[in-house]
């Protein structure tokens, strides 16, 4: 039967729901100003400007506003940062970057571009240095983990009963040929959620074995979303029945349809509580605020808003947020009534030990090599994997779909030289070729150009291309 056909019918069954957004406080006349960059939805802004209000009035006796800047997910705003320091090493006009996991920080904090701030003691010893065997804070005060993160897999139960899917327990069940595209991801060159999970896949299950999961999902994968929110709403949608997910996106579509719809595993012993982390950036104009915002948000009052329902005292006012709280004590304190998070991550426990470090190094390798054999050469390798289900070849052919053109310890050694675009660009159209190498011709078509667009070549196609365009324009 003709997948788009199931799919039609599969939304007929599902229970479909309308979500409103609110905007911030209302603006009013600020002594002070604190400007943030952040990749957090409207829900978090608009909790964390009012309850800050609170606390800065009741601290100083004056009243600031915080100016939010949008430029994109994670990975846009590293990219802005580090662009905005080449040009002004001094400081960029922005006060502080709040969200997008752990591994942009540590990157920020090895380019020297964040402020140390020490907490108060009297906050600091509230904090625990680790979870999970993951630094919950640096050691030198750069950033701090705001909150934390879990990565797993949401599914659609409705959706695999219907078509007689498999429940997901592991990252290696989503490769599964039955589930061929009802999988549901998003680019990690884009997504810094959607990162995680592919770093954590390499780590559990070595390089080798981890690329030919990572290519076997992305063969099963229906697309690649621009952001990691899509993926579990097209999961609640029925366009896909399994997704990988960052775990507040997974339980605001629970909590908006039930769990007897959607569900959501964190495989056992094969994933990791991830801290999302907040810090000054080196140069901020408003550095007093800047360090008392830091103060709020590692607060009892900041820390209630993560995971606190709205309405009871303490907690948000109109956005439920679905996050840990990172002070232990205040999932023994707070009524388990009035919160929206049931589990407590600091009794969590797994053997798998995360290398936050070596995450962190390879993070931009690792995301344009998805990039290049996954995504850019999704189609192709699609009809590849289709064939070898056909021919019944999987397990044969997929060490060889699965290769990569560098070993583990090059990934590390890359770091230095990726930032040399001229170089990565020639290494990424490299490896669009052998895409097309590995999958049949076709692979390498936009991967390809997408690359060449940024060599001096390109920009000459470029102009070609816009100048044809015009011309047809015209002539239409």
């Amino acid at each position: 039967m003709n997948l788009r056909f199931i799919r039609s019918f599969i939304r007929c069954f599902l229970f479909a729901g309308v979500f409103c957004q609110a905007g911030g406080p209302a603006a009013v006349s600020a002594q002070d100003r604190l400007v943030i960059v952040s990749p957090h939805w409207e829900g978090i802004r608009y909790e964390f400007t009012r309850g800050f209000d609170a606390f800065y009035r009741a601290e100083t006796g004056r009243t600031a506003e915080i100016e939010w800047m949008d430029v994109g997910g994670t990975s846009e705003i590293i990219r802005f940062i580090k662009s905005e320091y080449t040009g002004k090493p001094g400081g960029i006009g922005i006060d502080m970057m709040f969200g997008g996991g752990s591994d942009p920080f540590m990157e920020l904090a090895r380019l020297d571009l964040l402020a140390p701030y020490r907490l108060p003691e009297t906050l600091l010893s509230k904090l625990p240095a680790e979870v999970g065997g993951y630094p919950v804070y640096d050691a030198e005060y750069r950033w701090y983990g705001a909150t934390m993160a879990g990565f797993g897999i949401v599914y659609n139960k409705r959706v695999a009963e219907l078509v007689e899917l498999p429940l997901p327990e592991t990252w290696e069940d989503l490769t599964d040929p039955r589930l061929y595209s009802w999988v549901g991801g998003a680019d990690p060159r884009k997504s810094g959620s959607a990162h995680v999970p592919f770093e954590i896949i390499l780590q559990v299950y070595g390089w080798e074995r981890g690329w030919q999961i990572i290519t076997a999902l992305g063969a099963n994968a229906r697309g690649f979303a621009n952001t990691g929110s899509q993926v579990p709403k097209d999961v609640t949608s029925g366009e896909v029945a399994y997704g990988m997910a960052i775990d507040f996106y997974a339980w605001a579509q629970i909590n908006a349809v039930g769990p007897d719809m959607i569900g959501y595993t964190m495989p056992d012993n094969l994933t990791i509580l991830n801290p999302d982390g907040i810090s000054i950036l080196k140069g901020a104009p408003n550095m007093a605020v800047a360090q008392s915002f830091l103060r709020y948000i590692l607060s009892e009052a900041g820390q209630r808003l993560w995971m606190q329902k709205p309405g009871p005292p303490g907690g948000p006012e109109k956005f439920q947020l679905n996050r840990f709280t990172v002070l232990p004590h205040l999932y023994q304190r707070i009524d388990p009534a009035h919160t929206s998070v049931t589990f407590n991550p600091f009794t969590w426990e797994s053997s798998f030990v995360y290398d936050a470090e070596k995450g962190a190094a390879r993070r931009h390798i690792v995301d344009d090599m998805i990039g290049v054999f996954v995504i850019d050469a999704h189609a192709a390798l699609q009809r590849r994997w289709r064939r070898a289900m056909e021919e019944g070849d999987l397990a044969s052919v997929l060490p060889a779909l699965g290769s990569v053109p560098i070993t583990e310890e090059e990934s590390l050694a890359l770091g230095d030289q990726w930032r040399d675009q001229a170089f990565r660009n020639r290494t990424l159209l490299a490896w669009s070729r052998l895409a097309a190498e590995k999958y049949g011709s076709g692979a390498a078509g936009w991967a390809g150009a997408r690359y060449m667009l940024f060599s001096g070549s390109g920009l000459v196609l470029a102009g070609m291309v816009l100048y044809l365009w015009r011309l047809k324009r015209k002539s239409g």
